[in-house]
């Protein structure tokens, strides 16, 4: 669902660039925008309006299983699908507003006109820094919640990134009961030891390249609202505020070790494969690996991931506010 949020914010986004060369797509980005709300109100109030993705108790969100005998389930899961309602983030500026006077009209009835779905979203009627609108699955309270356990290293944050499940799950193993049959969510930092999907269940702990590309991004566009007003503990619990710029270049400092020179001349992502590490003829030839171990950094998977983890190139260029 949080996917599809960030998908109608892409779109909008995409049809507001196409509106300054033909107005009709302004219409296009309002449906969008719209769309967006209401997906929004599925994430809230969902199915026949009783359950919400957000668990207040663990300040997470997680899946709702619905079983056919009509109950309803969390799936108390601490992984990357709760974080992921980050990415459907989205900011507007006073000047586009202006200048797209058909999709502000639309944007602005929908606000006053469904003010249900309008309060779902975060500060779109409050300009923040730059005089920018705020679109967000998110609010600022759910915001810091949410960033407080992903930047626990006891959790998610490891050495070299986002892990994709919380090390909180091995000693806190996820078990889910289906007739006779226990479904168990461990975490594990490297290859999947399960045989579901074909084996191809790397989910469980390893760092994902793509996925913590998204969510240094998505602290980009919330620093460009918040701006410094806007300060969380990194890592949780160290008394060291930053503010979610600085966050996500820390971060994304972390993914680029995977794959940088330590003081040692190694680099995390070869491991301990000495040939790759030493061999003049390989040491200097980078492999861009599907995922990294949760714990090392060390490169798993498929080692052709140019698509993905190639991004590393982006994070290492220089960056201007």
């Amino acid at each position: 669902t949080s996917w599809m949020a960030m998908y109608a914010l892409n779109l909008m986004r995409m049809a507001l660039e196409l509106a300054k060369q033909n107005p009709v797509y302004q219409e296009m980005a309002g449906k969008f925008f719209e769309h967006f709300l209401y997906i929004a109100d599925a994430m809230t109030r969902g199915g026949d309006g009783k359950f919400n993705l957000w668990d207040e108790e663990d300040q997470f969100y997680y899946d709702v299983l619905h079983t056919p005998d009509n109950v309803r389930t969390k799936l108390k899961v601490r992984s990357i699908v709760g974080l992921i309602p980050l990415f459907a983030v989205e900011i507007i500026d006073e000047e586009l507003l202006n200048a797209m006077p058909l999709f502000a009209r639309r944007a602005w009835w929908l606000v006053t006109n469904r003010p249900h779905l309008a309060q779902l979203v975060s500060r779109w009627q409050e300009p923040g820094k730059g005089a920018r609108h705020l679109l967000s699955l998110m609010r600022r309270s759910r915001l810091k919640a949410l960033l407080r356990r992903m930047l626990d290293e006891s959790e998610f944050l490891s050495e070299y990134g986002i892990r994709a499940l919380s090390r909180y799950h091995d000693e806190h193993p996820y078990v889910y009961r289906a007739g006779k049959t226990d479904f168990v969510v461990q975490y594990l930092p490297g290859e999947s030891d399960s045989g579901m999907f074909g084996g191809n269940s790397n989910w469980r702990g390893p760092v994902w390249f793509p996925i913590n590309f998204l969510i240094v991004e998505s602290l980009q566009r919330f620093y460009s609202y918040y701006g410094d007003s806007f300060k969380i503990e990194y890592p949780t619990r160290s008394g060291n505020l930053l503010t979610l710029n600085q966050v996500a270049d820390a971060l994304a400092g972390r993914l680029n070790k995977l794959l940088l020179k330590d003081a040692e001349g190694r680099r995390p992502a070869f491991g301990q494969n000495e040939m790759l590490q030493t061999d003049p003829h390989f040491k200097d030839y980078l492999l861009f690996h599907e995922y990294f171990h949760g714990d090392d950094g060390h490169g798993l998977g498929a080692n052709h991931q140019t698509g993905w983890t190639g991004l590393i190139a982006k994070l290492l260029q220089p960056r201007h506010d």
